[in-house]
């Protein structure tokens, strides 16, 4: 029971980053926003990891995983991510985030040849065919092609991250590696604020509630969350998890946003759902 509460409240918190990411980029510059968050949830990272021994003394492995992810998940995958969503919806980009796993699959099959069960080609094709829906009645709807194209581009970023390190165990050190990969995004995404944009801020209650909390729930307590459950359950078992977060990230999007959904909005979101549970549990050994 408490492994599924901890896996409830890591999608919740993964899943609510694209809300509250929605609130900051209407009132801030994206960039220089989220290299800020970084910096801070970086230094409180390492700072919390020194508290629990853990020292900046990393294994080449680990060192790999601090800058492939450092890159391609805070830099890349967000950085586009937070500029898509001065033009595209919360739950829309919380939808196409949420298909790393059959992207992560496909690439697997077709770079790495590995093997895909019936159960995971199911899934993988309905997967796809849900994203396929939605997307195609977003664009017939007029929706933005250039921050649906950064969304996609950062989705395919996480999911080449995520193979190129697979095996590359994170060892000890957790919290640190964590810490340091936000240091180097943020590192990683400076140059570019400075460079394209301008300190325009619109400070309200909104502003500072949501960049908090991206900051400290979404950047700490979910990678924390995250971290406990894998070394609880495995990270099979764990990414398990994943499957929900279509359904979170546009709930939590209607309720806090009041965004709508159309009909196929909602039948592609369940068939996502239903293609990355199939995926993930064709990945897990039977008993």
């Amino acid at each position: 029971m408490r492994s599924i509460l901890m896996g409830l409240a890591f999608v919740f918190m993964w899943s609510s980053a694209f809300t509250s990411a929605r609130i900051i980029v209407a009132d801030a510059p994206p960039i220089t926003t989220l290299a800020l968050r970084f910096v801070i949830s970086g230094l409180l990272g390492i700072a919390l990891a020194a508290a629990l021994g853990q020292k900046i003394s990393l294994s080449r492995g680990q060192w790999i995983s601090v800058v492939v992810f450092g890159i391609s998940q805070n830099a890349l995958y967000l950085g586009l991510n937070f500029v898509a969503m001065q033009w595209l919806e919360a739950g829309f980009a919380s939808i196409i985030a949420s298909s790393m796993p059959l992207i992560v699959a496909f690439l697997g099959w077709a770079v790495f040849h590995d093997k895909l069960t019936p159960l995971a080609l199911g899934g993988l094709l309905l997967g796809f065919a849900g994203v396929a829906l939605i997307m195609g009645t977003r664009i017939s709807g007029g929706v933005d092609l250039t921050g649906l194209v950064l969304c996609v581009i950062g989705a395919f970023a996480l999911a080449v991250a995520t193979l190129t390190v697979r095996t590359a165990s994170g060892g000890g050190n957790l919290l640190m590696v964590v810490g340091l990969q936000m240091l180097v995004g943020a590192a990683a995404l400076a140059p570019f604020g400075l460079a394209l944009e301008t300190l325009d801020v619109t400070w309200s209650w909104k502003l500072i509630a949501a960049f908090t909390y991206t900051t400290l729930v979404p950047g700490l307590a979910a990678t924390w969350v995250w971290f406990a459950l894998v070394g609880r359950i495995g990270p099979i078992r764990a990414s398990t998890f994943h499957f929900l977060n279509p359904f979170f990230g546009v709930s939590i999007a209607a309720l806090l946003l009041g965004e709508t959904l159309g009909l196929l909005d909602v039948l592609g979101v369940a068939i996502i759902t239903l293609g990355i549970l199939a995926v993930q549990l064709a990945k897990q050994k039977p008993a």
